[in-house]
């Protein structure tokens, strides 16, 4: 049906961010988690009695289940409307955030991270999929990238302020609080969400959606053939984990260790640093998708952030050394340019049909943070065999020439990132048939 011809009027802009931002609020929590461990790393390796390869797969647990789950997401998504996903994944997050600040015992610890990764799995594309119901489609791009700015204002919560708060009252307490915020937002999404317009008497911007708000189709194999019969698809998987791995692997980490020992910084100022990232990283989001949407083009913005981002990551870890100034500056440089990631979400949602628009997201997204599931452990994997390490106060410490060698597979994806984008095809902002 043309959107034109149809009298019934658009929902009301108050409506549709009101319902947007209780779903940006889940997915801002689910950031805050993802993030958490890097300023709490000697809390955790002292607790749970394990070096950076224990460290970097308690971190990576959360990676492990939210990218096994982005397929069923999608197609959850696609068949169940956003509402009951959104509010099902806040609960399942509640329960295992305070069973992680309970665990007294590795094993437990990562069971609450496993069932916290997966929970909030559902939170970017479930966003995604209520954006694409309440919201015109020339604004997509936009919107994806203001949902990444509320994820990291969650990181950036989860930096300076949440050692502030660890230090005060301990991460068990801090763990435990937010929780319970989650479940009493689980109740709000319930409550106030719904999956399209329709529901409330609005016309839908999705077309062929069903009085349920999902979307018609023909089943799981075929989706999945379809979407993945696209050359997009397959490039635009592997580009943004490039991008987001060396982002998450390092603020989310690995950077509060590496810039107090490379580059002589306070934890709190490493801590500072890492939270610019993410800021910086949070506005490149909307700003370059809302020159995308403008220009009418998704493959040079994204292709030339992946091309700076990878030129920063090599300055910061195997350039000269850098005052605490042009850290900063490098950083903020990397972190706008890393934020072009946020295109490949309209970028492939236009290369195939709409109706597998929740489908190919949730494929994307998990390309996307398979990044951070496999640097974070890589790295400390490679940290603990560099024979660089140092122990003070039973706590290990390493040294500037492991962290040159741990990084290497990060120099390595980022660079992929960017030659990938050579060969992928331009929509020109155009919606597939």
């Amino acid at each position: 049906m043309n959107l034109s011809e149809d009298s019934t009027p658009p929902p009301p802009q108050s409506l549709a961010w009101a319902m947007w931002g209780l779903c940006a609020a889940f997915y801002l929590l689910g950031f805050f988690q993802r993030v958490a461990p890097a300023v709490m790393t000697t809390e955790w390796m002292a607790d749970f009695g394990i070096g950076a390869s224990g460290l970097g797969q308690l971190s990576a647990f959360y990676f492990y289940s939210y990218v096994a789950m982005q397929i069923p997401t999608g197609i959850l998504a696609d068949r169940l409307g956003p509402r009951r996903l959104l509010g099902a994944g806040a609960a399942v997050a509640a329960v295992g955030t305070v069973g992680f600040g309970l665990s007294s015992q590795w094993l437990w610890a990562g069971l609450g991270r496993l069932l916290v990764g997966g929970a909030v799995a559902v939170a970017f594309v479930g966003m995604l999929k209520l954006a694409a119901h309440w919201f015109a489609p020339k604004r997509f791009a936009m919107i994806s990238g203001l949902a990444l700015l509320a994820g990291v204002i969650g990181a950036v919560t989860a930096g300076v302020p949440l050692r502030w708060m660890v230090d005060r009252v301990g991460w068990r307490a801090v763990m435990i609080g937010s929780g319970m915020v989650t479940a009493v937002l689980s109740a709000a999404i319930f409550w106030v969400v719904r999956d399209d317009p329709s529901q409330k008497g609005f016309r839908s911007f999705l077309p062929h959606v069903s009085p349920s708000g999902s979307i018609e189709s023909r089943g799981l194999i075929h989706d999945l053939k379809t979407v993945l019969g696209y050359r997009n698809t397959w490039l635009l998987f592997v580009v943004p984990g490039g991008m987001v791995g060396s982002v998450l692997a390092f603020s989310g980490l690995w950077g509060v260790p590496f810039l107090t020992t490379r580059y002589d910084l306070t934890v709190v100022e490493a801590a500072g640093a890492c939270s610019l990232l993410m800021i910086a990283w949070a506005l490149g989001g909307p700003i370059l998708g809302g020159l995308s949407d403008r220009i009418q083009r998704r493959k040079p913005l994204y292709m030339a952030g992946a091309g700076i981002a990878f030129l920063g990551w090599l300055l910061l870890f195997y350039g000269p050394k850098l005052s605490p100034t042009w850290i900063l500056c490098v950083m903020a440089v990397t972190g706008f340019a890393s934020g072009a990631m946020i295109i490949g979400f309209a970028f492939i949602k236009e290369s195939v049909p709409a109706n597998l628009a929740g489908t190919v997201s949730g494929l994307i997204n998990m390309g996307t943070m398979m990044g951070p599931m496999v640097l974070q452990p890589w790295i400390g994997w490679l940290l603990d065999r560099s024979g660089s390490v140092t122990v003070a106060n039973g706590q290990r410490i390493y040294d500037p020439a492991a962290f040159s060698m741990a990084f290497l597979p990060m120099i390595g994806w980022a660079l992929l990132s960017f030659l990938l984008m050579i060969p992928t095809r331009e929509t020109h902002c155009r919606q597939h048939d």
